[in-house]
């Protein structure tokens, strides 16, 4: 079991790495199409910037592994429970969450391997797992559960934040929580933002569309926001939060306590 717990810890912190330089990237580009060097970008993009760059498909399969990674370490927490969620209304619902996580970052890991050309999976069809999935329930109701999942997403990352509940799973000193403290809160607060505009568009575009098509995705949000009064501040302040997300994930690398014995 310890060989074993070792190598599951490794996968962890290999995720949060990836997941804190996917969100890097989107933050940075967030930053600046506010003072209107760039666009803005989601996920996907993130992965092509990196492809685009000096020995970008190394840089790309390295992204992978922490991609696969990460997504494995959230299959694990959903499965096996290490931060004793429970099976309550609430333990079950966080955990349905991270199931949902860990299959976003698996797909997003499948469409990685597309652009260093080891699948063909990655732009296929253009159809996205929510838009397969309302092929077979409808739009309309996808659009509206999607939105309530959201919705509850960002509302969790802000009570998150406001409660410090992330700080129940870091072993840091308390001069690095000093600083620490802040940067998680606003990264946290920043992600729920992100989430709520999600569940938002999700609403418009879904309610008020005539076939209620489009799954909005991050760079929609980012969009969105750079386009209502004083735009381009409210977009510059949601690319730092992100950034500072960034931060976050990157702080879990090095202090995310990692219960696998108490699983």
């Amino acid at each position: 079991m310890a060989k074993g717990s070792k190598w599951i810890k490794h996968l962890a912190r290999t995720g949060y790495f990836a997941r804190g330089l996917v969100y890097s990237i989107i933050g940075l580009f967030a930053i600046l199409a506010a003072i209107g060097s760039a666009e803005s970008k989601d996920t996907r993009d993130a992965l092509q910037t990196v492809l685009s760059q000096p020995f970008g498909s190394a840089l790309v399969a390295v992204l992978i592994v922490g991609l696969v990674s990460y997504g494995l370490w959230r299959l694990f927490q959903a499965v096996m429970d290490p931060d004793d969620h429970g099976f309550g209304a609430r333990g079950l619902a966080v955990r349905a969450g991270l199931l949902s996580s860990a299959v976003t970052y698996g797909l997003l890991a499948f469409y990685a391997l597309s652009l260093v050309g080891i699948s063909n999976g990655g732009e296929g069809d253009g159809a996205s797992l929510a838009e397969m999935i309302a092929g077979f329930f409808g739009s309309r109701p996808v659009s509206i559960a999607l939105a309530v999942i959201f919705a509850g997403v960002a509302i969790a990352h802000w009570w998150k934040a406001y409660r410090r509940k992330y700080a129940e799973h870091l072993k840091a000193s308390d001069a690095v929580m000093t600083w620490l403290h802040p940067i998680s809160m606003t990264g946290l607060a920043a992600r729920g933002c992100v989430f709520a505009i999600l569940a938002m568009l999700l609403i418009f575009r879904g309610l008020m569309s005539e076939d209620g098509s489009g799954t909005p995705g991050i760079k929609d949000a980012l969009e969105y926001t750079q386009d209502l009064p004083f735009g381009a501040f409210l977009l510059a302040a949601l690319g730092v939060g992100v950034v500072l997300f960034a931060v976050y994930s990157f702080a879990e690398v090095i202090w995310r306590e990692i219960n696998i014995e108490d699983a």
